[in-house]
C-alpha cells in the first residue's frame, strides 16, 4: 500500500500515515526501512529546523506499482466473491 501512495509523489512520514487509515508508526517505520534497503524507497532528510524527511519511489519501486496496481484493482472487484466465500466457509465450520 505504501508503494501505491508514493506512486505520484514524495510524502512526508505523517502524510503517508494519514494516507494509510490504521497503521501504526512502528509498523510503517519498519516498512519504510525495508523499503529502503530493498531499493523501492528513497527518504531524502533536509537540514532544517524542524527536521523534515520525506520519501519516494525509486525507480525500481515505480516498476513494482503496475503490478499491484493490477492486484488491488482486482481485488475492489473481487472483494464480493472473497467476502461470501468466507462466509460460506465459516458458516460450514461453525
Amino acid at each position: 500500500m505504501i508503494v501505491t501512495v508514493l506512486a505520484s509523489k514524495q510524502l512526508r512520514f505523517t502524510d503517508i500515515r494519514t494516507a494509510l487509515d490504521g497503521i501504526s508508526g512502528k509498523v510503517l517505520t519498519e516498512t519504510l526501512r525495508d523499503l529502503e534497503r530493498d531499493g523501492l524507497v528513497e527518504r531524502q532528510a533536509y537540514a532544517e529546523v524542524p527536521p523534515r524527511v520525506e520519501y519516494r519511489l525509486t525507480p525500481l519501486g515505480h516498476t513494482l506499482y503496475g503490478p499491484l496496481r493490477t492486484l488491488v484493482d482486482w481485488a475492489e472487484l473481487h472483494i464480493p466473491e472473497v467476502l461470501a466465500a468466507r462466509e460460506h466457509y465459516d458458516s460450514q465450520r461453525a
